[in-house]
C-alpha cells in the first residue's frame, strides 16, 4: 500500500461540519495543518458551531465557516470554490420520523445530487470522500444468509429496505446508488465511499451530539433498559478510526469504491458489559429479552420496533468482512468495547454540568 501523507496544498471542503463523524474528520485534518472550508445550518449559531470555531483557532490548520441548505442547489458552490478534496458527510441520521421521505430520502438524496452538482461546476475537485453506511449494503440481519457465503461485504447491496422497513437504510443506499451514477458519468473527479457500521466513541469538543449511537449509550447506562435489552448484533466501529478512513479514503492515491468499516459484530448486552467492567454500580441491563415478547410487544413500546423487524433481525448472527479496509486503506482497528465507556463517561460529566 503506498503511504498515507495528509497534503496540504490545496483546501477541502467537509459538509454537516456539526455532525459527530465530521467533527473528527476536523478535527484531524486542521491538526495536519490543512485549510478546511466547512458548512453548517448557521455559523452563527454559537452553542453548535463554537467548538469548531475553538478548533480552529487551537489547531494548525485554518477553518471558515460557510451557511448551506443540502437541499438548495447551488448551495456548496461557494465553499467549494479551490477545493481539492470533497468529504460529504451531511446526511439525517434518525430512527424516529414522521415522514421518512422528506426526513430521510429528500435530504440524504437530494443533498448528494446538489453536492455532487457542485462539484461537477467546480474544476478544482479531484476526489470526493462520502460517508455512506453498511446500511446501504444490507437491511436486516436475515440478509447475512443471501449474501455469498453468508457473509456481507462491499460487493453487496441492501435490497430489503424500503420508505415502510428500515427507511434510513434505504434513504442511504439511494443516495450512495445516486453518487455513483454521477460519478460514473463523468472522468474528472473520483469517488471514494465510507460504509461504516454503528459508530461509537467519544465526540470531539462541544456538547454530546444527539446522534442515535449517543441516545443508545445514553439508555443503556441511564436504566432505560435495565430489565433487559433485544438480543441484536451488528457490527460496531470507533468514530476516529472513521475519520481516519475518511482521511485515508481521501489522500491515498490507490483509494477506490467502498470500504466497510468495523472492528467487531457486537451486541446491546456486550455494550453493557463493556461499561459494567469499570462502573458495576451502573444500572445496566444483565439479560436479554425473549425474542416473542419482542414480537408481542416491541411495536406498542416502540414504532421503530416493528414485528417484521423483529422477525428479520432479533437474534439472527451478523457477519461481515473487513479486510479490505484493513488491506487497502490500511485501517489498524482500536477497542469499541473502549470507545462505548469513553461515550458513557461524557454523558456523564454533560449530565452533571
Amino acid at each position: 500500500m503506498t503511504e498515507f501523507k495528509i497534503n496540504t496544498d490545496k483546501p477541502v471542503l467537509v459538509t454537516g461540519a456539526t455532525g459527530y463523524v465530521a467533527g473528527w474528520i476536523i478535527h484531524d485534518l486542521l491538526e495536519a495543518g490543512v485549510e478546511v472550508n466547512a458548512t453548517v445550518r448557521d455559523p452563527n449559531n454559537a452553542a453548535k458551531v463554537g467548538h469548531l470555531t475553538r478548533m480552529g483557532e487551537e489547531l494548525p490548520g485554518t477553518l471558515t465557516l460557510f451557511k448551506a441548505d443540502l437541499l438548495q442547489d447551488g448551495a456548496f458552490d461557494e465553499a467549494m470554490q479551490g477545493c481539492g478534496i470533497v468529504f460529504h458527510t451531511a446526511s439525517p441520521y434518525t430512527l424516529s420520523v414522521a415522514d421518512p421521505q422528506k426526513d430521510l430520502v429528500d435530504p440524504a438524496l437530494n443533498g448528494t445530487r446538489n453536492l455532487l452538482g457542485s462539484v461537477n461546476r467546480s474544476e478544482s475537485v479531484e476526489r470526493v470522500v462520502l460517508t455512506s453506511s453498511c446500511v446501504a449494503v444490507y437491511g436486516d440481519n436475515a440478509d447475512c444468509a443471501k449474501a455469498p457465503n453468508g457473509i456481507l461485504t462491499e460487493a453487496v447491496w441492501n435490497t430489503s429496505s424500503s420508505l415502510d422497513h428500515n427507511p434510513y437504510g434505504y434513504s442511504k443506499t439511494l443516495a450512495e446508488r445516486a453518487a455513483w451514477e454521477m460519478a460514473d458519468a463523468q472522468d474528472r473527479w473520483h469517488l471514494v465511499v465510507i460504509n461504516p457500521a454503528g459508530i461509537y466513541g467519544p465526540a470531539v469538543g462541544g456538547p454530546v451530539p444527539t446522534s442515535e449511537s449517543f441516545n443508545l449509550i445514553r439508555q443503556i447506562g441511564g436504566g432505560d433498559f435495565k430489565t433487559g435489552v433485544p438480543h441484536y448484533e451488528s457490527g460496531k466501529v470507533d468514530v476516529r478510526d472513521v475519520a481516519e478512513a475518511h482521511l485515508r479514503g481521501a489522500y491515498l492515491p490507490d483509494a477506490q469504491g467502498r470500504h466497510m468499516l468495523f472492528e467487531k459484530s457486537g451486541s446491546l448486552l456486550g455494550m453493557a458489559d463493556a461499561i459494567r467492567a469499570k462502573y458495576p454500580d451502573a444500572p445496566l441491563p444483565t439479560k436479554t429479552l425473549p425474542k416473542w415478547l419482542l414480537w408481542l410487544v416491541g411495536p406498542l413500546v416502540n414504532k421503530a420496533m416493528t414485528r417484521r423487524f423483529v422477525s428479520q433481525n432479533i437474534g439472527i448472527e451478523w457477519r461481515a468482512d473487513n479486510s479490505k479496509s484493513q488491506r487497502e486503506l490500511g485501517i489498524s482497528y482500536r477497542s469499541t468495547d473502549d470507545g462505548v465507556v469513553e461515550m458513557h463517561e461524557q454523558i456523564m460529566a454533560a449530565a452533571k454540568g
